[in-house]
């Protein structure tokens, strides 16, 4: 399940604009950015993302039809922000909700629980700079 896409416009004219400019240092923050597959046009888009080892997890919290998802589907790199480091990923890989709930802490993975979200995303870590 997934939260409603009205969630979804809102959060990307209204709250993604707001929280982009602290999200990639915030803790459970990041920011990825990708190209446009259709346009060519560059995006910053915050989410929640963790890291684990060499990949980097994303709970989707509106579903897998997100175009953010999309272009880096499409790409065979994008660059994550988060923790005011710059990680280059490749395509992101679906995970089963079991195992994407597994690589969250107790505290998200009670907050994603009570949300119903049941899609994950796992990036491969290419690269890392400070």
């Amino acid at each position: 399940m997934s939260l409603p896409q009205s969630m979804a416009r809102f959060n990307r004219l209204v709250t993604n604009r707001i929280t982009r400019p602290f999200a990639a240092r915030l803790g459970g923050f990041a920011v990825l950015h990708h190209r446009g597959r259709r346009s060519g046009a560059i995006y910053e888009t915050p989410f929640n993302a963790w890291r684990h080892e060499d990949w980097i997890v994303v709970a989707l919290t509106y579903g897998d039809g997100v175009d953010w998802l999309k272009n880096a589907r499409a790409a065979d790199e994008s660059v994550i922000v988060m923790g005011g480091k710059t990680v280059r990923v490749g395509r992101p890989v679906d995970l089963s909700t079991d195992d994407g709930m597994a690589l969250m802490s107790n505290f998200a993975r009670r907050v994603l629980a009570m949300m119903k979200i049941d899609g994950f995303v796992d990036f491969p870590v290419i690269s890392q700079t400070s």
